[in-house]
C-alpha cells in the first residue's frame, strides 16, 4: 500500500460509490437524519459475515457491538484496550449536546444516541449518561447558536433561549459580565467516557464477540479488497469486512492519503477543586457549559470542576507524545475560570491530563470506504466532538457495512477533495 491517494482521487472513488448505492439524506447535501433502527431488534443481516473492527473507542466499540447484534462474526482489536489513557475516547467524561448550528444530521444523531444510552443503561443497571443540561453562553446572538434552536425543537429536544438578565438570575454562579445571550439544552449533559468504552466492550464479549489486545496493521490490497490484517503478536485476522476506527492513528495506518486523513493535536484538560460545601458548583446545581473556546463540566461524581480549551493545539504523537500539562495551559484556564466563575477563585488544580483531537481537514466525521478497497471502511475524524455520537454512529455504520443503509455523503471522503 504505497500509492499516494490525493483528495481528487478520493472524490472520484467516493462519488462512484455513492452513485452505486443511490442517494441518501434529505437531498440537501447530506444534512438529513440517518434512518434509525430500533436498538431492541436489529436485523440479522450479518449472519455468516466475518468482520474485523480495529479500535475499541467510542466509534469502534459501538460499531463492533452493532455488527455482532446484527449477526456478524466480529473480532475487535485494540492495542491498549477500550478507553485506554492514550485514546481519544479515554478520560473521565465527555459532553453530550445536540446543538450543532444548522447541521441537523449531528443533532439527529445525538437524539438517537440518547435513546441508545437510555436502553443500555436500563439493560446494564448502570448509569453512564447524566442529563444535567448544557448552557451555551455568548456575548450576543450569532447565526450558529440561533440556527440550532428550531432544529432541536423539531427533534423534540427541550431548549430555551435566555437573555443576559435571565442568565444572571438562573445561574448566579457565573459572572454575567459581557453576556447577553444563552441557549440552554435541558437534556444535554455528560457521559462517563472511559467507563462507557469498557461497558460497551463487555457487552460485545457477552454477546459472543472476540476481543484481541494487539496492534493491528492493514493487510495488502488485491483486486480492490483486503483479505486480512496483521497483528503485533505475529498472527493475522482474516475477514470479509474491515472497519478501521483508530482515531489519531488513522493517518499512520493509511499514509497513502495526501493530505493525511487526520491530524492529531495536543489538547489539555484541567480539574479544579471547588470549595467544600459549594453544591452550586457541582452537577447538583450547575449544568455543563460552553463559552467561546472554553467548555466544561461542573464538579461531578466527587471529581473536580472540569475546564478544557477547544482551540486546536500543536501536532501530537498519540503513542509517544509527552502528556505533561503546560504552565501556559493552566494559566489560561485559571484566568478564564476565575473571571467567569468567581466562586472558584483560588481553587487548587487537583487533576490534569493531556489528550488529543484527531482533526479532519474540515472538522467533520469521516465514515466511508477506502477508495481502493470496497470492503475496507474508515471511521474517524472525531475532531473533538465525536464521543457523543458513538452509539448512533456505530448503529449507522454497521448498517452501511452490511449493506442495509446507504452511505452518507456528508461524512464521505469526496467532500475533502478540494480542501
Amino acid at each position: 500500500m504505497t500509492k499516494r491517494i490525493s483528495r481528487r482521487e478520493a472524490i472520484t472513488a467516493g462519488l462512484a460509490g455513492a452513485a452505486a448505492l443511490g442517494a441518501c439524506g434529505d437531498g440537501t447535501g447530506g444534512t438529513g437524519t440517518p434512518e434509525a433502527t430500533p436498538a431492541t431488534s436489529p436485523p440479522q443481516t450479518g449472519s455468516g459475515v466475518r468482520a474485523a473492527v480495529i479500535g475499541a473507542g467510542a466509534f469502534g466499540g459501538w460499531t463492533a457491538l452493532w455488527l455482532r447484534r446484527m449477526g456478524a462474526e466480529v473480532t475487535l482489536v485494540d492495542a491498549w484496550g477500550a478507553g485506554n489513557a492514550r485514546a481519544s475516547s479515554g478520560g473521565e467524561s465527555r459532553l453530550i449536546r445536540a446543538s450543532y448550528g444548522s447541521r441537523r444530521i449531528y443533532s439527529a444523531m445525538v437524539a438517537r444516541a440518547h435513546e441508545i444510552w437510555n436502553e443500555y443503561e436500563a439493560r446494564w443497571n448502570d448509569r453512564l449518561l447524566f442529563p444535567i443540561g448544557m448552557l451555551r453562553m455568548r456575548a450576543g446572538e450569532n447565526e450558529y447558536t440561533k440556527a440550532a434552536v428550531p432544529i432541536l425543537r423539531e427533534l423534540g429536544l427541550p431548549v430555551e433561549e435566555l437573555d443576559g438578565d435571565e442568565l444572571a438570575r438562573r445561574f448566579p454562579q457565573i459572572n454575567p459580565e459581557g453576556l447577553s445571550y444563552g441557549v440552554f439544552e435541558r437534556d444535554a449533559g455528560y457521559l462517563l467516557a472511559r467507563r462507557g468504552c469498557e461497558r460497551v466492550l463487555r457487552q460485545f464479549v457477552e454477546e459472543g464477540g472476540t476481543f484481541r489486545r494487539a496492534e493491528a496493521a492493514p493487510g495488502d490490497l488485491a483486486g480492490g479488497r483486503m483479505g486480512a490484517i496483521r497483528l503485533s503478536d505475529g498472527s493475522v485476522v482474516e475477514a470479509d469486512l474491515f472497519v478501521f476506527a483508530c482515531g489519531p492513528w488513522l493517518a499512520k495506518l493509511f499514509p497513502e492519503f495526501d493530505p493525511p486523513l487526520v491530524r492529531p493535536t495536543r489538547q489539555e484538560v484541567f480539574y479544579f477543586g471547588p470549595p467544600a460545601g459549594r453544591a452550586d458548583l457541582t452537577e447538583e446545581g450547575f449544568p455543563t457549559w460552553i463559552e467561546g473556546p472554553f467548555y466544561g463540566i461542573p464538579a461531578t461524581r466527587f471529581r473536580g470542576f472540569k475546564i478544557a480549551d477547544d482551540r486546536r493545539g500543536a501536532d501530537f504523537d498519540p503513542t509517544d507524545g509527552d502528556r505533561t500539562p503546560s504552565a501556559k495551559g493552566i494559566r489560561e484556564a485559571r484566568e478564564y475560570m476565575e473571571h467567569r466563575f468567581p466562586g472558584l477563585r483560588g481553587a487548587p488544580l487537583i487533576e490534569a491530563r493531556v489528550c488529543q483531537y484527531e482533526q479532519s481537514a474540515d472538522g467533520e466525521l469521516i465514515v466511508d470506504t477506502h477508495p481502493e478497497a470496497d470492503n475496507v471502511w474508515i471511521a474517524g475524524g472525531g475532531s473533538g466532538h465525536g464521543y457523543k455520537l458513538g452509539a448512533s454512529l456505530g448503529e449507522m455504520l454497521a448498517g452501511q457495512v452490511l449493506g442495509e443503509r446507504e452511505k452518507e455523503p456528508f461524512f464521505g471522503l469526496a467532500r475533502l477533495a478540494d480542501l
